[in-house]
């Protein structure tokens, strides 16, 4: 595709890309009519982008169509080859991958990496796996190989614990089972060629996608490869087996899969480790236990001179040394009942039992579990089994008990008459627990169920595949740092043009409650105005307003507040923003909210209120202020707990002192009736009332100058090459006015300068204490805690 070069080129080609990414159909338009000749093919100077490729990174179907109507190739490519196609494909923009398969996108194109489509398909969503089907359906090369030796199917293998439909899916299509990233080939008489692919073979390590599969753990992938029929004991370059990736990630059903292709696991690679030293280095007793049994002999030692039960031990593996430590006792012993060949017939029946399984029942209509001598030969021959015919016809007879010519196929799977127990596969499965008999087991107490964490789903995904609203964008503030800083801002906008030339930030999301707490106002900004409620609550039903209390933060609270934040809003337990900001012990911000309508005496689902709270942080100056604003003291949690009787357990002396005070001045039969009398009048001040309308509400103003309609609709009747008819709207004040306004393409954010930081520091130190500073900083409620923890060790 043509790239922008000249001064004008540039221009229009970053023109026609904001107007793409704003969905301004009718500037894009003119500027694909008025400007450079196929503007629309161009590339991005910087980045290389297309106008294609922006709409289809966007998810933006509507655009890519009307993109295609103006002429734009649906193969146009960026300045790393990637197509449009790629790029929707890449995020999973199933949509948007339609419509240019619709205009004819070539899906065998590669990008200049090597790769195509079906590399940008390998992610583990429903969107891409769809876009795969898709990409299958029109063409897409299932065996592609980049240029540096990577096979797609072995890159979908690499996450096939992630992506099984996916990679069953390329396997049905026609992938290479063998597929691996092939070694480099170095001349027979040239030392400078092999010197030149000394950077080929550090990505060329002949690793196979058998290989990949059986690092990822997936033992499905695993035995729809081995029956695709990949070679089982090929090597990579290091001289590793599949059986040491399934051993170093402890996947014991890999293994089991691998033997019952007849692998020989007895592979020592260049660092002199077999699979069973791989096992012990992980602490795997149980594949440390099968490995040995199949043949890999855990008494040699690797380069470091260690063997696989001095690994295990030097790791720390004590269920993996102690089976270790028998393995090496009993290698080579494979038992009384098990001849040679019986070992490795067992593998091959548990790979294949379900085929055998569903073969033998065509025979046993009746379902008795009985079929003929003759029929289980015939069905073990036919699948080409890795066993002799006279051994088979002893397994048969094993299996008859009556002497009817009948095999029990039941007992066939179970295998205990021609297995020793200790190498079934049902010896790996680990013991169960057996419970206690009788009267010596523990006596019953009362049943008492214990509350759970109470969650919420997250919610779905936004449009475009966007994250749960929950999640916010996070506003990024980026510019040329050489030109301009907090302490040197443009004093124009037009000044700050940096957005134009430096690559634009990855998009990145927070939660929402997290921007509050740590004093986002940028982010909740951009949020508000994208539509997201202000009282957006998390998956702990947490409101932003409830995150900024918390965290003792009163500038952000004050300005959720003005946003239209509700002050008695609850979340599971009943806490409402006051209980939070009393636990935060900020005084300024209690205040703050009950004198904006915050409920004073307001009850949680275990009887707390804000004054409990403000006692269990210990900050007398709040406990203070709550009982001045008449805050009840004639209250009982669950527990039947006072407030004095949980100041004598979690305050200190000062605040202790405070609320003694207050309850020796209630009346007599108050402290009787304790808080079973709070359902009564309460006397203290009344409640302070919310305003009717929050500041911040009102700032939706009409614009327009209030011009008739009829007005409006007799101005746009006008001719506009009539120049009687401009003159007489002159001449009325009636003319037209074009809007010329620039909106810089990223505009400067104001940011505290240098001096504003170290002052919002002091004020921190002020609110908060010394401690602030410091990493272990802990909030009132939670020192509180630990210095009674500490009290209570101490007297211990």
């Amino acid at each position: 595709m043509p790239k922008a070069v000249s001064r004008l080129e540039i221009l229009q080609v970053c023109k026609l890309l904001q107007c793409v990414r704003e969905k301004d159909k009718h500037q894009v338009e003119k500027l694909t009519i008025s400007g450079v000749p196929h503007l629309i093919n161009y590339n991005d100077y910087n980045d290389g982008n297309t106008a294609l490729s922006v709409a289809a990174i966007a998810n933006d179907d509507d655009m890519i169509e009307f993109l295609l109507e103006l002429g734009a190739h649906p193969d146009v490519m960026d300045l790393k080859g990637r197509t449009a196609a790629m790029r929707a494909t890449e995020y999973g923009h199933v949509n948007c991958l339609e419509k240019l398969l619709a205009a004819g996108a070539n899906m065998t194109l590669n990008d200049l990496e090597g790769k195509g489509v079906i590399f940008y398909c390998i992610a583990s969503t429903e969107r891409h796996a769809k876009c795969l089907e898709l990409a299958l359906t029109n063409g897409a090369n299932v065996n592609n190989v980049a240029k540096d030796g990577t096979p797609v199917f072995l890159l979908a293998c690499e996450t096939a614990n992630e992506n099984e439909t996916m990679c069953m899916t390329l396997l049905e299509k026609g992938a290479d089972p063998s597929s691996r990233v092939e070694p480099p080939v170095l001349a027979e008489d040239g030392i400078k060629r092999a010197r030149k692919s000394e950077k080929a073979s550090a990505s060329r390590t002949g690793k196979t996608a058998l290989m990949s599969a059986c690092s990822s753990g997936s033992a499905k992938v695993v035995k729809a490869i081995l029956k695709k029929g990949a070679n089982v004991d090929i090597l990579d370059m290091r001289k590793n087996h599949a059986a040491h990736f399934a051993a170093k990630g402890g996947h014991l059903e890999c293994l089991t899969a691998l033997g019952g292709c007849g692998a020989h696991f007895d592979q020592t690679n260049t660092d002199g480790n077999s699979p069973i030293h791989l096992a012990a280095m992980g602490g795997h007793a149980m594949c440390c236990k099968y490995l040995s049994q199949r043949g890999c002999n855990p008494k040699p030692k690797n380069n470091d001179g260690s063997t696989a039960r001095t690994i295990a031990k030097d790791e720390g593996h004590k269920e993996a040394m102690k089976e270790l430590r028998k393995v090496e006792k009993s290698f080579g012993k494979s038992g009384k009942s098990n001849d040679p060949w019986a070992l490795t017939f067992y593998d091959w029946v548990m790979l294949n039992q379900p085929k055998i399984l569903e073969l033998l029942k065509v025979f046993d209509l009746d379902d008795t579990g009985y079929v003929t001598t003759d029929d289980f030969f015939d069905t073990i021959t036919g699948m080409h089994a890795p066993v002799e015919e006279e051994e088979l016809r002893k397994l048969a007879s094993m299996h008859d008990k009556s002497r009817e010519n009948k095999v029990d196929y039941n007992d066939f799977f179970v295998a205990k008459k021609w297995i020793n127990k200790n190498f079934l596969m049902s010896a790996f499965e680990g013991k169960k627990k057996k419970k206690k008999k009788g009267k010596g087991g523990k006596k019953k107490g009362k049943f008492k169920l214990v509350m759970p964490i109470c969650t919420q789903d997250e919610g779905p995904r936004t449009s475009g595949g966007g994250p749960p609203e929950l999640y916010i964008p996070r506003h990024i503030h980026f510019t040329d740092t050489g030109r301009f800083d907090r302490d040197h801002p443009p004093t124009h906008p037009l000044q700050d043009d940096s957005a134009w030339y430096l690559k634009q930030p990855d998009r990145m999301y927070v939660n929402i409650n997290e921007a509050a707490k740590m004093g986002d106002f940028d982010s909740l900004r951009k949020a508000l105005l994208n539509g997201i409620h202000i009282d957006t609550r998390d998956k702990y039903y947490k409101t932003p307003l409830m995150s900024a209390s918390a965290a003792g933060h009163f500038a952000m609270a004050k300005f959720l507040v003005e946003k239209g934040a509700q002050i008695n809003v609850r979340d599971n337990f009943k806490w409402t923003p006051l209980h939070h900001a009393c636990h935060g012990g900020q005084l300024d911000l209690v205040e703050y909210l009950v004198k904006h309508g915050g409920e004073i005496d307001a009850t949680t689902m275990n009887g707390g209120t804000p004054l409990t709270r403000a006692i269990e942080s210990s900050r007398d100056a709040v406990v203070q202020y709550l009982m001045d604003q008449g805050a009840k003291m004639q209250t009982e949690n669950k527990k039947g707990m006072s407030p004095l009787e949980i100041a004598q357990s979690w305050a200190d002396p000062r605040v202790l002192d405070i609320v003694q005070r207050k309850w020796d001045t209630l009346p007599s039969l108050d402290k009787k009736k304790g808080g079973k009398g709070g359902k009564g009048k309460g006397s203290g001040k009344p409640k302070p009332k919310r305003p009717a309308s929050a500041p911040g509400d009102k700032e939706n103003v009409q614009a327009g100058g209030g011009k008739p309609v009829s007005l409006d609709d007799a101005l746009s009747q006008h001719r506009k090459g009539s120049i009687l008819r401009a003159a007489s709207a002159l001449a009325g004040g009636l003319d037209e006015c074009e809007d010329i306004t620039y909106t810089p393409l990223n505009a400067w954010t104001k940011q505290p300068t240098t001096g504003e930081l170290i002052n919002e520091k002091e004020v921190k130190r002020e609110r908060f204490g010394w401690e602030v500073d410091f990493p272990d900083f802990q909030m009132p409620f939670q020192k509180n805690i630990a210095t009674k923890m500490a009290d209570i060790d101490k007297d211990e």
